[in-house]
Order: structure tokens, then C-alpha cells, then sequence
């Protein structure tokens, strides 16, 4: 594997460093359980695979005997060369480190005591080939030789170098010389004659040896081979075992990573390349990959190629690597890895990282991974990449500070005097500063490499983590080495990446940018990049996701905090709005940016001393004019409490400062002094509230979300202290803030909602009753003196909370309420006397005491129970006056209505909670029954104001006196029960017709008196679908306010989806037929304004769209809802026939182009429905014999969709397939179990049973033609059925049932269908799909079947019970439409089923 450098190591490397091959150590790691290759192990693998004649996979035995024998020819001409040398000396003897081939040579026939002769030979040790051979001669191959040619192979187990062969001579070789030879490395005093005689039997051993080798080869080619192999797997299954030790340790992280980083370099001192693949298969083995790199790829492959072999390797099936996997274990793993790289660097950075070996490769490696198609190659290269870089910056800082202590140290040095000064130490830093110089260039190189190589390509990588990756670092390096990469170079890549379409990588940038600005040396340096990207940073406050928003937010605020007038007015003016987005942590943000630019304007130190001259307690008095400034420039003063949230989190020191609020409100203004003005009190007076409000409840203002809970206990504790802290300062001032601001209701009304936040226990503890009592009094002038709707709620609240049960003031603020009431009482009693007394003109004056007297009293009626007084007969005489004579005004009879609305509910309360009487509930019930007359009489009133309150008090008397007030074992409240009878419900409807929908251009063309109006009708709409969806009325009620489905659907679309959806929960069918009224009143209405539908006006297509929209409501699953889709178009086709005369065929029905409507739902009918339906059109009205005339277009279209076969019918097929499931598994009756036998079938019994009768809506009346108001009496439960219409229907059956069976019609139709199905599977069998092909052949199956007579499915889902063939039998119906006769056999139909 080739690396980025090829510069000679230094020699201070290479003494620290062993050679990779020259040990033979074995050396066991500590992970957890790891198995290392001892050290010839890994030389075998490393050098042991020769290109051209070690291959273990295969070898021929030319070659392998030629390899040997040039090994035994080196080794001859070795010893030749030992011959010429001068004789060794005794004591001189050595062992040889290196390979040894002892040749010994055995006389079988006579020992004696002298030893064989050994003959050592010498390889040098630059023999390439020797030493890259592996040992390949095993224990049990020696022995086999050993016996048939007497030699023997010895292997001492130990090191490869280390090896002898010991040959024993055959008998006739050895009978010649009876004396054995002697070396002469034992003998130094043997002569030259007998040295040469020595050799050339040898010479003639060796030679003996060669002719041998075939057979020693031969007989052990066969085991060597599975052998080798063996080996060679043994070999890498304990390398993966060792790189899956490392990469489970690092994922677990049961140590810590400077143990595991120490672990393995001590592995990668004794063994650089052993060690080295281990690193780079780790890497291999966290991107997911189970390939690993073995030695013979890392020797003979380039990167490409090892990649490539790699990218064959990796299963890409799941598509899940460590670095995109979920849970704890992998996001852990994710920081465990970035940690091992970096303390790896880290470990590594005074000696190997220098080696140009183990970085080098590393780097080399990663490069190659980060430029692959394969995700997780890709992105775990570059995150590792980044780290390795992250890490190469910390050591170059710390390369940088050891530079500058070496620069200091040597000035020192060379600073003192001649006779002082150590030349030696001199040198010593010159050569320091020397070798540091060197190492920072490495570094450098390194740091360039890896940005080039990885960061250049991979920051607009297609992947967006990718790109957030090095996003993310290159802050880091610009943040930590300012030196080298703060600058224009590099910012450019985080400006130009703001722009990303990915979130994640435009957050990474504003991140990275962010630690840049926060410090001020820094963005000093950044002024031309701020200058230049200013603008997209200010844009990006408004981002689509909130994150983003939030950090451009957080990193103006920067910019604004640490430069000067960079932001212009109209960039902040960006960020101002935001403080009142409904998004928290944004608003928190902006809130931020808002309290520094004020603070900036802002001078506490003056502040401070003025408040001291003027003996005021705060000094937050200008910072407060300065938010009031801004509040009341921002133009939404509605919006207070949204403001205070915002600024909470930064300013609360100032919120909290309700001190210096209430000096600025009851400060006294000199000649030549400014106050603040009317305006600006009035919202100091809401910040103020607002703020306490915040304090005391801890969370937001509705429609934003903090997220949290609960409260800590530390912010438990901080809310009591604000809490005691407002009650014991706004105790003495509020009595003055109402005498001051009593005139003003605005101010007032904010004022009274003070109380509401103290802890009234401190008026007792701290003894300052006085003031409640001072309190209590302006409450009451407040009420005698404002007639204002909103401060008399406000005076209402405020006793409700003063008058607390729970506390020891609850009797003194009971007799003030008390005191007032009975006022209140008094004035109405004797103005309501004169008034009803008074005969002819009535006096204004006494009008106006009834009318604010009684509005007053309404109010407090709300809050606290009035019943004891007894304005009931009062009221209810106003009533019946007002709204019959119309005598009284509208605001009189409107209070009115709400006094005798709110002494019911109060009675009520009372009688749920105590025990009841009987006379108690009568009377409550006369009160009743009077509150519904007038209400409903109040709908007809000319007033709109009378008219809308009653028609709001019957929707809420009808919900609370409905069946649901019986529930929790209030039984004896069943005679309360109120059911509104037809005109009451009609009477409400026609108000929703009068005032919902209605154009808005009676409003004006003010927008927020259209915004208020639409509010208004939408609660009134919704206030009558809430009756309908908890069953108070009539569903088919609900006919008339679909019909306006399309046309309000921008104002009221969502209500009535709504309604739809719980109306359909309740009955499917009924439901349906509800949406058919509604059509069918539509083209009521315009057969009235046309003398027949022409099918092209606009109208006409309205009600088709129409009629399209509903049919999507039934969505995809055509199963669900098979029972209603059947019964809406049944009733549909007796709408379009019901004026038809059977004796004129030739003349079309009035309503024949309903088919046309009716059409939009055929999609939604299975294709077996399709047939039914088609068959009961056949039967209700038989073809014309002129069809072909326009007039009877529709019809033609309607039959001509029950006919085809669309895709919906194939969806509906998958839909039920899979919605079956339950069914199948269920252990309910098989649908061949609930066919009918044939025996007992007729034609005539198919349809019908016994002598029932088919019952097709006979609920559905004539749809009425204008306004709902004249709906006829049979809507009554008693007479939904008129026998006009039950007669009609009865003959049309009759006629119907007697026909020709249908079962052999279905029959006929089912060959032909077979047939055509059939055929087109043939033409379409090459574009169609997989789960296409089987549905087409499981409807083949069923054909088959329908041929041999059985009543089956057509379908295709033969699994399914709801899909085999449909009986025309009786179903029973549960509901509230009641008994419904459909065309499906009850146990198919069944919704449980499906």
C-alpha cells in the first residue's frame, strides 16, 4: 500500500522503532480477549506469499522443486565460500541468528562416540527470497520422509530463521568410510587435504539431497495444500478477531481510550505492520464493512484496489452502518470513535506520528475511503478525516508553544556573558529548534494533506451529515489555530455553505460561526467576511426551521455585542418582530438581541446616580421608558404578555422591578419635568401586570410551549419569594393605583387583575386588613361607576378571588359582595316595577337604570350565585314583553336572557351536588321549559343581538339537559332531560342558513370587523354540528349544511370535515344517505330554476364536484365502507327514476341526469357491487330502446362506469387482501358456509326470503325544495315512513322480485368476464407486477368456480369473506336510521368481519 510520502526515515525513527520483521517476540494485547498473531506468524503472512512461486491457493511441483533447489544451491555456494577462510579459532563459536540448514549425516551401521559431523550453512540476511518463505514443512510430512529416505526435518518451534534439516545417509553410502568426517569449525588443526575431502563428500550429500527433494515434494504436496490453507484462515479469523476485539472495545468503552490507545501502540513497537492493519481494519470494520485488508493486499495492492475489493465485500442490503444506526449503544460509539482518534494523536505525537509509516497510511487510506460511492465508506472516512485533523491542530499548538519556549530559552541563553554562556546548551536548543522546525513542516503537510485529499471534496458531498461534518470541524480549526485558518481561504466555505438546503449543514455553519464571534479579537479579523455574508445571516432570523432561526438570532446578537455599528437600524429592525413569534426559544433569542440594543442606549452608572438625588428606590427608570418606547413602537399592544416572555429569560431584573413601576405611575410632575404620558401608562400598566402574571404562574402565554412541566425546587422556592414579594409592595399601592386610574377603564380593568396574584394570607399574617377593606371600597365605586363590559368582569373576578373559602378574609369580602348585590337588587327591583307598570311612552331614564343595573347584575350572576334574590320572575316578565311587544331594548332583553340562563345552571348546580327534592326539580323544570320557550321564540325576534344570544343559550341548555346528565349516578335527573322536537331543531337550522352562510361582503371592507364576524359564525356553526355529533339532533339534519361543503370551504371547511368524520363514526349509512339528501336538494334546486338539468351549466358541475369531494372522503379502502357506497347508490338510482312511468319508456325521468353525480361514486364500489348494482338498474328501469339519444347520455355514462374496471378496482382488491387479515385468522363462520344450497334456492329466493320485502330508502323522503323551515311532519320519528311511499316501493320489489333470477344473469356475466380477463392478462403479463399477476389469477381461479355453479366472489381476494358473492337476504341493521333492507347477506357484511 503505497503512502503519501516516500522520505527515508530519520534516524532518531529508526532507533525507536524496531524492523517489522526482525523479531520474533509475541506480544498479547489487553482488549478484551484479543488473540494477536505471535511474530513469525504475522512474518509468514507478511513476507511468506511470493509472487511467483508461494502462492498458496495453487503451485505446480516444477516450480516448487525448482524453488528448493535453488535454495539448496545458495546455501552449497555458501559453505564454499566458509572453505577458502582461515580456520575459526576454538573459543570463537557463535550461533547464527539467521536461518541454519544443518545437514547431518547418520552412519546406521556403526556409532561411535564422536557426534555426526553438523554442517552449518549460512544465508545471509539479505536473502529476500529465504527470508519471505514461510514454514511450510510440518511434523507428520518429516516423518513420512524420515522413514523412506532417512531424513529428517527439525523444527524448533521458536523463529523461521531458526531451522535444520538433519539427513541420514543411506547404509551403502556410509560403508566406504568407516570413520565419520569432522568439521572444521571443531577442529582447527585439520589439514587443507583432509578440509577438501570433507567437502566433496559434501558435495556428493548435498547432490544425493537434490535428487530426493521430488519425492520429499511429492509426498507432501497433498497435505501442504489444505494445510496452507487452513493456515491462511486460521490466520485471518484470528485478524478479524483481533480487529473486532478493537472495535468492540471502542464501542463499549469498558476501559478507558488512553488504556486502549496504549495497548495498542506497545502492540505497534513490537510489530509496525501487524500493528498497522489492525488500525486500518478497524477503521475498515466502523464503516460497517466486514471485509478486512490482509497482509498480502496491504503488500501487493494499491488503495483503489483494495477499496474496490472492500466495496465487493460490503453488504449495502440494509443500508445501516455504525455511524447511522440508532440507540444509546451507537450514538455512544459515535463519540467513543471520535475520542479514540483523537487520543490516539494525542499518544502518538512526540515519536510515531513522525515514522511516516502509521499517519502516512492512515491518511492515505481515508483519503481513498472519502472518494468512494459508498455511503458508509464515505462517511465515516470523513468523519474520522476531521477528527485525525482536529487532532493534527491540537499538536501543532502544542509544536507552536514548545517553538516559543525554545525562542525564549535560547534568547536567554545567548543573552548572558561570554564567561556564563554554555555553547554545548546553545547548540542543544539550536538542534531542538531544528527538529521542532522539522516536525511543525510535518504536521503542516499532514494538516494539508488531509484538507485537500478529504475537505475539499467532501464539503458539498451529497449527503447532508457529510457536509454538517466538516462544517463543524473547520470551525473547530478556525476557532483553536486562528493563526493558520482564520482567514479568507477557509471562511469562505462556511459563507458559501449558508446557503445549503439542508438544515443540519446551515446550523453546523451558524454554530461555527458563532464560536468565532464571541470572541473580540476575532471579529476584529472577520470584518470583511461579516461585510460580505452579512446579509444572508440577517435573512436567515426568518429561516423555515426554528433551529436555524434561533442560532442567525443568537449570532447577531454576537455580532451586536462585540462590534460596532456593524447592524444598521434596518437589519435590527429583522429581529425586532420576533420577540413575538409563538416559537419560544426563538422569541427568547430575540428578546436577548432587544435587551442588549436597549442596554446599549442605556447608561446604569447616570441612571444610579439620579435615582439617588431624587430618593427614588430604583434606578431602572430610563431602561424602562426605553421598553415602554419599544412596546408601544412595535404597534401590537395586544401582545404584552408575549413581550415580558421574551425578555424574561435576560431582563428579569427589570420586569421584576415593580417598585420603580409604580413610582413612575404615582410619581408626582413638576412644572418643568416630563412624565410619562397618557399612552405610555396605560402600557406600563400591562407590562407591569403581564410581569407579575409571569412571575407567579411560570410558564408562557398561550400558543407558545416551553417544554417543561414541572417545576424545579429551587424555582418553587423563587416563585413563592416573587409572589410574597408583589403582595407585600401592591397591598398598600394598589388602593391608590384605582383612586388614581379609577376614570380610566382600560387602565382599570388591568389593575383589578392585580388581587388575582397575591397571596392573601399576608393580609392577615402582616396585619394590613386596613387596606383590604381600602381595596374593597374602590372595587365597589369601580362597579357603581363603569358600566363597561370588560371592567365589570374585571370587578367580578376580583371578588370571586377575594372571596376565597380558604382564607380568613372570606367573610369580610363576603358582606362587601353582599353589600353591593343587595344595591344592585334594589335598583332593578323598582326600576323593573315602574317600567312594566308604565302604560304608553316609557321614561328613558328609568331605561337606563334597568339596563345598568341589570348588566351589572348579569355579570356578577356569572361568577357568584344570585338564586337567593330572586330575579327569575322579573327577568322572565322582561321577556315576554320585550319580545312580544318589542317595547323593551335589545340591551335589556339580552341581559335579561343571560339572568334567567344563569339562574337555571346555578339551580341545577345545587341540586346536583345535594340532595333533591321532588318539588325542587319540578320547579327547576317549569324554569326550564320557560328559558327554552323564550330562547326559541327570541330566534323570530327582529333584534340580531336577541337573535344570536338565543340561539347560542338553546345550543348550550340543549347539550347540558341532554341524556348525558343522567351518567355517575344522577338518575333522579331524569325528568330534567330536554329532546328538541322538529321546529325547534328546524328553527336552528334555518338560523345557520340566515347568518353562517352568508357572503362576507356585508361586513365592510374593515379586516378586523371580518375577522371578528367569520369568528362569530364559525362559533356558531360549530355550536350546531356539537348537537349533531352527540346525537341531540337528527343526523339528516346535517344535509343542509353539506351542500355548502364546496362553496365555504375556506371558512368553514375544516368544521364541517370534522363533523363528516364523527357523523360517519356514529352510522356509515345514514351518514351516506345524509350526503346524498344533500345532493339531491341541490338538483332539486335547480330543476326549480331550469325546466330540465342541463348537465353543462355551472350549477350542475358544482353539484358534481360536489359529489366528487364527498366520494374522496371514503378514502382507499373500498371494504370499509362497502355496505354504505351499495346503499347510496341504490337510493341514488330510485332518486333519478322515482317520477318515472313505466309505460313510457321512451320519454327520460326528470332526474335522470342525477346518474351523472351518482357517477363520482362508482369508483368507489367493488367490482362485484358494480354487477349488483347494474342488476337492480337493469330491473328499476330496462334500457330504452333509443338509448342512444343524448337525453339518455347519463344513463349510458352511469351504466357504462358500473361496468369498467379501473385501477380503484384493483386497489380495492389489494385493500382487501390486506384488511382481511383479521377475518382469516378469526374463527368465525367460512363464506361457503354462509352460502345459500342450491336445493333451497329459487329464483325468487335469491332476492328475498320468506315473504320479506325489499326496503330501499324508505327513509329518504322527496328532498324538499327551498328552506328547511317547511319540512313536512314526517320527519317525526313516529311517521318517517309515509304509506304513500311504502306502497310505491312494495310494488316496485314485487315487480323486481318476480323477474328473471339473477343468479343466472351473474353466471353469464361471470364466463364473459373470465374470458376478457383472461385475455388481458395475456397482453399485459410483461408490464404488469408481481402482486398484479397473482391477483389476476386468483380472479381466474374464481371464475372457474362461478363456472361449476357456486355463488362466489368475483373479486380476487379468495381469502376474504367479505368478498365471496352477495344474497340478496335481509340485513339487520344497527342504529339510529333503523331497520335498513340492503342487498348483502348480514353475515358477509358484517363491518366486524372486515
Amino acid at each position: 500500500m503505497p503512502t503519501l510520502r516516500s522520505r527515508k526515515v530519520a534516524q532518531s525513527s529508526e532507533r525507536l522503532l524496531p524492523s517489522p520483521l526482525g523479531s520474533g517476540r509475541s506480544m498479547r494485547s489487553q482488549y478484551s480477549s484479543p488473540t494477536y498473531f505471535h511474530g513469525e506468524q504475522v512474518a509468514d503472512l507478511l513476507v511468506g506469499q511470493d509472487a511467483e512461486s508461494d502462492d498458496l491457493s495453487s503451485k505446480s511441483e516444477s516450480e516448487s522443486e525448482s524453488d528448493f533447489e535453488e535454495t539448496l544451491r545458495k546455501g552449497k555456494n555458501q559453505l564454499g565460500s566458509i572453505s577458502h577462510q582461515a580456520p575459526l579459532p576454538k573459543k570463537a563459536r557463535q550461533t547464527v541468528p539467521e536461518k541454519n540448514l544443518v545437514l547431518k549425516k547418520e552412519n546406521s551401521a556403526r556409532q561411535l562416540k564422536v557426534s555426526p559431523v553438523p554442517h552449518s550453512v549460512n544465508l545471509p540476511k539479505s536473502s529476500r527470497e529465504l527470508r519471505r518463505r514461510p514454514r511450510r514443512v510440518l511434523a507428520e510430512s518429516n516423518q513420512t520422509l524420515g522413514k523412506e529416505n532417512n531424513v529428517t526435518v527439525v523444527d524448533n518451534g521458536q523463529d523461521a530463521s531458526k531451522m535444520s534439516v538433519t539427513i541420514k545417509l543411506p547404509k551403502a553410502i556410509t560403508q566406504p568410510s568407516r570413520k565419520p568426517k569432522r568439521v572444521l569449525a571443531e577442529s582447527n588443526q585439520m589439514t587443507e587435504k583432509k578440509r577438501r575431502y570433507v567437502w566433496q563428500d559434501i558435495e556428493q550429500e548435498v547432490s544425493d539431497l537434490s535428487v530426493s527433494t521430488g519425492k520429499l515434494k511429492r509426498a507432501l504436496q497433498s497435505s501442504r495444500k489444505w494445510e496452507q490453507s487452513s493456515k491462511l484462515k486460521d490466520c485471518v479469523q484470528r485478524q478479524e478477531q483481533e480487529v473486532n476485539n478493537l472495535f468492540e472495545a471502542v464501542k463499549l468503552a469498558k476501559s478507558a481510550m488512553q488504556t486502549l490507545v496504549d495497548e495498542w501502540l506497545e502492540f505497534y513497537k513490537e510489530d509496525k505492520v501487524a500493528g498497522l492493519l489492525e488500525l486500518l481494519n478497524f477503521f475498515i470494520r466502523c464503516c460497517g464493512c466486514k471485509g478486512v485488508i490482509s497482509s498480502e493486499m496491504f503488500q501487493k495492492l494499491q488503495n483503489a484496489e483494495i477499496i474496490r475489493k472492500l466495496t465487493e465485500e460490503f453488504d449495502e442490503d440494509s443500508g445501516d452502518y455504525p455511524l447511522s444506526m440508532t440507540g444509546p449503544v451507537w450514538k455512544k460509539f459515535r463519540h467513543n470513535f471520535c475520542e479514540f482518534i483523537t487520543v490516539l494523536v494525542r499518544r502518538c505525537q512526540y515519536n510515531v506520528i513522525y515514522d511516516e509509516n502509521m499517519v502516512d497510511t492512515v491518511i492515505s487510506l481515508l483519503t481513498g475511503l472519502s472518494d468512494s460511492q459508498v455511503r458508509a465508506f464515505r462517511h465515516t472516512s470523513t468523519l474520522a478525516a476531521m477528527k485525525l485533523m482536529t487532532a493534527l491542530v491540537d499538536v501543532a499548538l502544542n509544536l507552536k508553544v514548545h517553538q516559543e519556549n525554545n525562542e525564549r530559552q535560547y534568547d536567554t541563553e545567548r543573552n548572558k556573558a561570554a564567561g556564563k554562556r554554555a555553547n554545548d546548551r546553545l547548540e542543544m536548543l539550536l538542534q531542538k529548534r531544528k527538529e521542532l522546525l522539522q516536525n511543525q513542516e510535518e504536521i503542516e503537510n499532514m494538516m494539508n494533506a488531509i484538507f485537500k485529499g478529504v475537505f475539499v471534496h467532501r464539503y458539498r458531498d451529497f449527503i447532508a451529515e457529510i457536509r454538517a461534518v466538516c462544517m463543524e470541524e473547520i470551525g473547530v480549526w478556525m476557532k483553536r489555530y486562528s493563526d493558520s485558518f482564520l482567514n479568507d481561504s477557509y471562511l469562505k466555505y462556511v459563507g458559501w455553505m449558508l446557503h445549503d438546503k439542508q438544515r443540519e449543514v446551515r446550523l453546523k455553519c451558524l454554530k461555527s460561526l458563532r464560536h468565532l464571534y464571541e470572541s473580540k479579537e476575532i471579529c476584529q479579523k472577520l470584518e470583511l467576511f461579516t461585510n460580505r455574508f452579512k446579509d444572508r445571516m440577517v435573512s436567515m432570523v426568518l429561516d423555515q426551521d426554528y433551529d436555524v432561526g434561533v442560532e442567525a438570532v443568537s449570532l447577531l446578537t454576537l455580532i451586536l455585542q462585540n462590534t460596532d455599528d456593524v447592524l444598521s437600524n434596518e437589519e435590527c429592525e429583522c429581529v425586532y418582530p420576533l420577540v413575538y413569534a409563538s416559537h419560544r426559544p426563538t422569541a427568547a433569542a430575540a428578546g436577548r438581541f432587544v435587551y442588549i440594543k436597549l442596554r446599549r442606549h442605556h447608561d446604569a452608572t447616570r441612571d444610579e446616580i439620579t435615582a439617588k438625588e431624587q430618593g427614588k428606590r430604583s434606578a431602572n427608570g430610563e431602561l424602562i421608558r426605553l421598553l415602554l418606547a419599544f412596546f408601544l413602537e412595535s404597534e401590537l399592544h395586544e401582545h404584552c404578555a408575549y413581550l415580558v416572555d421574551s425578555l424574561w429569560d435576560h431582563a428579569r431584573s427589570v420586569l421584576k422591578d415593580w417598585e420603580g413601576m409604580t413610582e413612575l405611575l404615582l410619581e408626582e410632575i413638576g412644572e418643568d419635568e416630563e412624565g410619562l404620558s397618557d399612552q405610555e401608562e396605560g402600557a406600563l400598566i400591562e407590562l407591569m401586570v403581564c410581569s407579575m402574571r409571569q412571575a407567579v404562574e411560570v410558564h408562557p402565554p398561550i400558543g407558545r410551549f416551553s417544554g417543561r412541566k414541572l417545576l424545579t425546587a429551587k424555582e418553587r422556592k423563587q416563585q413563592m419569594d416573587d409572589r410574597v414579594k408583589l403582595t407585600e409592595h401592591l397591598i398598600v399601592i394598589i388602593p391608590q393605583l384605582l383612586a388614581k386610574y379609577s376614570a380610566d377603564a382600560e387602565k382599570v380593568a388591568n389593575l383589578l387583575l392585580i388581587p388575582s396574584f397575591f397571596d392573601l394570607d399576608v393580609y392577615c399574617s402582616k396585619r394590613q386588613e386596613k387596606y383590604l377593606d381600602l381595596l374593597l371600597k374602590q372595587i365597589r365605586d369601580i362597579v357603581e361607576k363603569h358600566t363597561e363590559m370588560e371592567v365589570l368582569e374585571a370587578c367580578s373576578r376580583a371578588y370571586y378571588m377575594l372571596c376565597n373559602e380558604d382564607y380568613t378574609i372570606h367573610n369580610r369580602v363576603d358582606i362587601a359582595r353582599s353589600q353591593i348585590i343587595d344595591t344592585l337588587v334594589g335598583i332593578f327591583t323598582d326600576s323593573v316595577e315602574d317600567l312594566l307598570h308604565e302604560v304608553g311612552e316609557t321614561d328613558e331614564d328609568n331605561l337606563y337604570t334597568v339596563a345598568t343595573s341589570l348588566k351589572r347584575i348579569a355579570v356578577l350572576y356569572n361568577a357568584h350565585d344570585l338564586s337567593r334574590w330572586e330575579l327569575f320572575d322579573n327577568c322572565c316578565q322582561i321577556l315576554e314583553r320585550g319580545i312580544d311587544t318589542g317595547e323593551i331594548p335589545e340591551q335589556i332583553i339580552v341581559q335579561a336572557l343571560l339572568c334567567v340562563h344563569f339562574h337555571v345552571l346555578w339551580r341545577l348546580t345545587i341540586i346536583s351536588e345535594y340532595p333533591v327534592t321532588k318539588e325542587q326539580l319540578i320547579r327547576l323544570r317549569k324554569q326550564r321549559n320557560a328559558v327554552f320557550t323564550v330562547c326559541q321564540r327570541g330566534l323570530s325576534n327582529t333584534s340580531l343581538r336577541v337573535r344570536e344570544q338565543s340561539f347560542t343559550l338553546l345550543c348550550d341548555l340543549l347539550v347540558i339537559f341532554s341524556a348525558q346528565m343522567t351518567k355517575d349516578g344522577n338518575e333522579e335527573l331524569q325528568p330534567l332531560v330536554f329532546t328538541a322536537d322538529i321546529s325547534l331543531v328546524s328553527e336552528l337550522l334555518s338560523f345557520i342558513m340566515d347568518h353562517v352562510f352568508v357572503e362576507s361582503d356585508h361586513d365592510g371592507n374593515d379586516e378586523t370587523v371580518k375577522i371578528e364576524m367569520l369568528h362569530k359564525r364559525r362559533n356558531f356553526l360549530a355550536g350546531f354540528c356539537k348537537l349533531i355529533i352527540y346525537n341531540m339532533v337528527d343526523l339528516r339534519t346535517a344535509a343542509d349544511i353539506f351542500k355548502h361543503y364546496m362553496k365555504y370551504y375556506s371558512d368553514y371547511g375544516d368544521i364541517i370535515k370534522e363533523m363528516l368524520s364523527k357523523a360517519r363514526q356514529i352510522d356509515k349509512v345514514e351518514c351516506a344517505r345524509t350526503l346524498l339528501l344533500s345532493l339531491q336538494q341541490l338538483f332539486t334546486e335547480l330543476l326549480q330554476d331550469q325546466e330540465h338539468a342541463d348537465r353543462s351549466s355551472v350549477t350542475f358541475i358544482a353539484i358534481k364536484d360536489l359529489g366528487r369531494r364527498f366520494a374522496l372522503t371514503f378514502g382507499m379502502d373500498l371494504m370499509k365502507n362497502r355496505q354504505t357506497v351499495v346503499s347510496l347508490h341504490l337510493d341514488g338510482i330510485k332518486f333519478a327514476f322515482q317520477q318515472h312511468q313505466p309505460r313510457v319508456l321512451d320519454t327520460p325521468p326528470v332526474n335522470l341526469p342525477f346518474l351523472d353525480v351518482l357517477n363520482e361514486f362508482s369508483c368507489k364500489l367493488l367490482r362485484q357491487d358494480k354487477k349488483a348494482v347494474l342488476s337492480y338498474l337493469d330491473k328499476t328501469f330496462p334500457s330504452p330502446l333509443n338509448a342512444a339519444s343524448d337525453v339518455w347520455l347519463p344513463l349510458v355514462s352511469y351504466r357504462k362506469s358500473l361496468l369498467a374496471r379501473g385501477t380503484d378496482d384493483t386497489v380495492s382488491m389489494i385493500s382487501a387482501k390486506t384488511g382481511s387479515v383479521h377475518s382469516r385468522r378469526a374463527p368465525t363462520t367460512s363464506a361457503k358456509r354462509r352460502r345459500l344450497e342450491a336445493s333451497d334456492m329459487s329464483s325468487d329466493g335469491v332476492w328475498l326470503q320468506g315473504g320479506d320485502s325489499l326496503q330501499m330508502s324508505s327513509k329518504l323522503t322527496t328532498p324538499i325544495l327551498t328552506s328547511t323551515l317547511l319540512r313536512p311532519a314526517q320527519w317525526d320519528s313516529g311517521s318517517l315512513q309515509g304509506s304513500d311511499d311504502q306502497d310505491s316501493e312494495k310494488g316496485s320489489e314485487s315487480e323486481f322480485t318476480h323477474s328473471r333470477s339473477w343468479l343466472d344473469s351473474q353466471n353469464r356475466d361471470k364466463q364473459q368476464n373470465s374470458r376478457v380477463q383472461k385475455s388481458r392478462m395475456q397482453k399485459h403479463k410483461s408490464r404488469q407486477k408481481v402482486h398484479t399477476q397473482h391477483l389476476l389469477s386468483l380472479m381466474e381461479e374464481e371464475g372457474e368456480r362461478g363456472d361449476a355453479g357456486d355463488i362466489v366472489s368475483d373479486a380476487t381476494s379468495e381469502h376474504s369473506d367479505a368478498n365471496s358473492e352477495i344474497t340478496m337476504g335481509q340485513l339487520q341493521r344497527q342504529g339510529r336510521a333503523g331497520l335498513l333492507q340492503d342487498l348483502f347477506d348480514s353475515s358477509i357484511l358484517d363491518t366486524e368481519d372486515f
